[in-house]
């Protein structure tokens, strides 16, 4: 990349100087369009639903095979906590006042792989499965699918292959669900990947390949290698719509449970959701999948770390996949695990462009400080990364977002994705506790 065109777009960009110098930023998307103006994405409410009924066929084998999902009947799914204590701690601790109420949804609660990735990176091999089962005549789909579980399905997968490039946590779904169908599995995984994840990988069945570099280098390696196999599958981070499609399926399950809760969602009653953001598939599956199900009522943001801020590069410039983090000088070096990434989806960025409201960055030591300030007030222990958007209710508020577009925030509910943390090591979780104390002064 020329430094001519370097320096043309910071130009023009203002905001970007500052995303260079590694200073947090808040960015409002203008593209950003209203529901009955949206037309030409790559996907639709049609697709989810079909998504839905994918899961659902699936719901025997998984209860099953993990007996973490029996309770819900197979469903991969999470609850919705309401953190009226954190909402405090975040007023006093940040000098704010957050106006409605705040929830967590606990995605680092979810069955099979403890992170939001069980939604897309399980819903793709799944999807992947059934195809493969159709076509050779093992299967109908008005079959009962807990056959997957028997010899005879696990003999035939493991004649096929199945690769992924990760930064961690979407290899643990790969890995998980692939190996447990009798898939070959190789995860291929990038520098900053925790040792942990590696290991259990491993222990579940899975080949692991690491590399040095980042998680561009990882996902390229693993897609030429996978691709070079016969009778191989390569599930792509950075171009997936069946992942993107798995994550959208949140919505309608989110819907029931604000339905449960007598919530309401509509231009009165707004809902603000706070996603960390890495590649882009996961935050921008569920951001689709929000404003098919609550529309122009629901306001969808982003954060990614100041050191690898990759969406927010790729849509503010509008150049989005072509354009890396790395061109900018910008190291893309982050504690926020899942997070370390340099170039964003080509999938995802397109209907993200039209879907969200906007992105703000987040330092690594204010993850590590909401993770211990969450501990103390709800007992609720995630990964760093996953506390990304604790910190959206106060950006918000402090950007004047709410009076740019009209919105009453007195009605208002926030609801932080919380992404990772439930197949974090004791240890692991202490350390990163003990961090944020650290970083709090404690």
């Amino acid at each position: 990349m020329q430094q001519q065109q370097i320096n043309s777009w910071i130009e023009q960009y203002p905001m970007l100087k500052n995303m260079v110098n590694l200073e947090t930023v808040f960015w409002l998307n203008s593209k950003r369009k209203k529901m009955a103006d949206i037309s030409g994405l790559a996907v639709n409410l049609a697709d989810m639903q079909r998504a839905e009924q994918l899961w659902q066929r699936f719901a025997p084998y998984l209860a099953t095979e993990f007996p973490d999902t029996a309770a819900a009947n197979g469903i991969v799914e999470s609850p919705l906590r309401e953190i009226p204590m954190m909402k405090q701690q975040l007023d006093n601790h940040y000098d704010g006042e957050i106006e409605g109420k705040l929830f967590l949804k606990c995605d680092n609660e979810l069955p099979i792989a403890g992170s939001i990735k069980a939604r897309g990176g399980v819903y793709e091999v799944l999807h992947h499965a059934e195809k493969l089962a159709i076509a050779a005549g093992l299967l109908a789909t008005e079959q009962s699918y807990e056959q997957f579980s028997s010899q005879q399905f696990k003999q035939f997968f493991s004649h096929y292959s199945i690769g992924v490039g990760s930064t961690g946590n979407l290899g643990l779904s790969i890995g998980i669900i692939s190996a447990k169908l009798g898939f070959q599995v190789s995860v291929y995984m990038s520098s900053d990947a925790k040792q942990w994840k590696k290991d259990l990988l491993r222990e579940k069945g899975a080949t692991v390949v690491e590399f040095e570099g980042d998680f561009s280098e990882a996902i390229a390696a693993g897609r030429q290698r996978t691709l070079a196999k016969s009778d191989a599958y390569f599930v792509d981070d950075e171009k997936s719509e069946h992942l993107f499609l798995g994550y959208s399926v949140a919505a309608f399950r989110l819907k029931q449970q604000l339905d449960a809760a007598a919530i309401q969602v509509d231009a009165d009653h707004p809902l603000f959701v706070y996603l960390p953001c890495g590649v882009g598939g996961a935050p921008g599956g569920i951001a689709f999948g929000m404003r098919q199900i609550f529309g122009d009522a629901v306001h969808c943001f982003f954060v990614e770390p100041t050191h690898s801020p990759a969406v927010l590069v790729g849509l503010m410039t509008g150049e989005k996949e072509k354009l890396c983090v790395q061109d900018f000088g910008i190291d893309n070096v982050t504690e926020g695990d899942g997070l370390a990434v340099g170039r964003p989806s080509s999938f995802a960025s397109g209907i993200s462009e039209k879907t969200i409201s906007g992105i703000y960055t987040i330092e690594d030591q204010e993850l590590f400080k909401l993770l211990t300030l969450l501990a103390d007030s709800e007992e609720i222990f995630i990964e760093p990364s996953a506390t990304a958007g604790l910190l959206g209710p106060l950006k918000i508020r402090a950007s004047g977002y709410a009076k740019t577009n009209q919105v009453s925030m007195t009605a208002a509910t926030h609801i932080v994705w919380s992404t990772g943390g439930a197949l974090v090591p004791q240890e692991e979780m202490n350390g990163f506790y003990q961090r944020g104390k650290a970083y709090l002064g404690g």
